[in-house]
């Protein structure tokens, strides 16, 4: 029986939306306030989802505890408080919150084998989140 567990994580960080292969005034143009030269933060919620069987003996698709130690090492200490945009995995790549969302998904697909990740859910504000599910239709 395949079953589902969706684990929400915070973190804090801050980017600027700016594309160099595009004039100042396009930038301007297409990402408003956001492409403000000294950046802005947010204080990002995440949910990651993941899925497998569950196992009869302890009744879980995956111990969250590795779950949380695998997010805290991979995810949160490489993201939180960090300026996006001088990150490697953003170099040459806007840091929208929907590459955002795609680098965490990979992240745990990449690495995390004790349950398969379906999705990660990004946050961003209150009226903004974005999903991804490399590639595959995201369940609701």
């Amino acid at each position: 029986m395949k079953a589902y567990l969706t684990r929400r994580y915070w973190f804090s960080a801050s980017h600027r939306l700016h594309c160099d292969a595009l004039s100042p005034e396009v930038n301007r143009e297409i990402y408003g306030k956001c492409n403000n030269p000294h950046g802005h933060g947010h204080n990002y919620a995440v949910e990651v989802t993941v899925a497998g069987q569950v196992d009869p003996t302890t009744g879980m698709v995956c111990n969250l505890a590795d779950l949380d130690a695998f997010v805290e090492k991979n995810i949160l200490e490489r993201f939180d408080r960090e300026n996006l945009n001088l990150l490697t995995e953003f170099k040459g790549v806007v840091p929208t919150t929907e590459n955002l969302c795609i680098e965490l998904f990979n992240k745990l697909d990449a690495g995390f084998h004790l349950a398969r990740t379906e999705k990660v859910r990004v946050e961003e504000t209150m009226l903004n989140s974005f999903e991804y599910a490399g590639g595959r239709e995201v369940r609701h």
